[in-house]
């Protein structure tokens, strides 16, 4: 463990670095932190902070930089501070952005990483609910001229779908509610496997003069049900990594952004990361995906009910600004929270 004196040292460093992103002297911290010791002693315990693995010293006439571990024991000193304070006016405010904005799950999940990107200056993610077995909520085919259908596809959780089919012959306008009002009735309520056990029983017949129909609607609506219990990517200002001095280096920067391109990669490493209800936090080394070594990712969840269905969180360098971060992705956990429940009772 290490004592007061060398966590004050240590806190101080790391907050200067994550301001300045110079490698700290101990005349800097002398000068900048009430530390109540001359700089003799502060040089003492930093030698002693890089013997423990918590410094870095890039080259040989430099100050320190912390290291994973030294910002690992950082954010743990955060994360098990006593909450802070939600500043409900923020809240209040990107709740109203959200909203008026987010009319369905897939805008609602596009509009919060966009928001969240450029409140924090970091890349931002998200990924759509975890959702296995949804039901469909509602279906609505929608002419849009004589031989071509939108369908529109609402699941229980909000997440609304809709692709064109063509028919095989034209058919009048009120059979087209006919057909929406049958489906409604049959498939409210049932998953992707219920539907196609309920198509094998052919469940259709009472439409018969449909037949042609609905064999061309119901693939497309499996499909979507498909869709929906995928889960999807959502990404913004990945080119703000281009702001930081530690991405100066082109090829480093090229590596980052090309991360984005491995969108599997990226929905597989946040899968992976803890679930838990507040914030997650992977540093450096600590990640499993290699390309983002030098980086820190920070996540939150949103929940539907009791149930933690999906994620948004920012990446950026390991100097992050951690306690601005967290307290802004703690306000987006409770505003996605509190639209998607608005979303799925509409």
């Amino acid at each position: 463990m290490l004592d007061d004196r060398k966590i004050k040292v240590l806190y101080a460093i790391i907050d200067s670095y994550i301001v300045g992103a110079e490698p700290i002297g101990s005349r800097t911290i002398t000068k900048q932190y009430d530390i109540g010791v001359s700089s003799a002693t502060i040089r003492n315990e930093m030698s002693d902070l890089e013997e423990l693995g918590f410094l870095i010293k890039p080259y040989s006439s430099a100050g320190r930089i912390p290291s994973d571990k030294a910002y690992r024991l950082y954010v743990n000193g955060l994360l098990n501070m006593k909450d802070s304070k939600v500043d409900l006016n923020k809240k209040k405010q990107i709740k109203e952005v959200l909203a008026s904005e987010s009319r369905e799950m897939d805008e609602l999940l596009k509009n919060s990483a966009r928001i969240l990107s450029a409140l924090t200056s970091y890349t931002a993610l998200a990924i759509s609910p975890q959702l296995e077995n949804s039901t469909i909520k509602h279906i609505q085919l929608m002419p849009i001229d004589k031989l071509q259908i939108l369908l529109v596809l609402v699941s229980n959780s909000g997440v609304v779908k809709n692709s064109i089919f063509r028919l095989r012959e034209e058919i009048p306008e009120e059979q087209v509610d006919v057909i929406s009002n049958f489906l409604n009735a049959k498939l409210r309520g049932l998953t992707i496997s219920e539907i196609n056990s309920n198509l094998g029983k052919n469940i259709f017949k009472e439409l018969y003069e449909f037949k042609n129909i609905l064999e061309d609607i119901l693939p497309d609506i499996s499909k979507l049900m498909e869709d929906i219990d995928n889960v999807d990517l959502y990404s913004d200002g990945i080119n703000k990594i281009l702001n930081f001095p530690e991405y100066k280096d082109l090829e480093k920067a090229k590596t980052f952004m090309n991360v984005f391109e491995d969108k599997e990669s990226l929905v597989d490493l946040l899968l992976r990361s803890p679930v838990s209800k507040d914030i997650d936090i992977i540093i450096g080394e600590e990640n499993t995906y290699a390309p983002l070594k030098d980086c820190s990712l920070i996540t939150t969840t949103y929940t539907l009910g009791d149930k933690t269905i999906g994620k948004i969180g920012v990446i950026g360098p390991t100097r992050m600004e951690y306690t601005r971060v967290i307290n802004i992705l703690k306000l987006f956990s409770k505003n996605i929270t509190e639209l998607i429940d608005i979303l799925t009772k509409s």
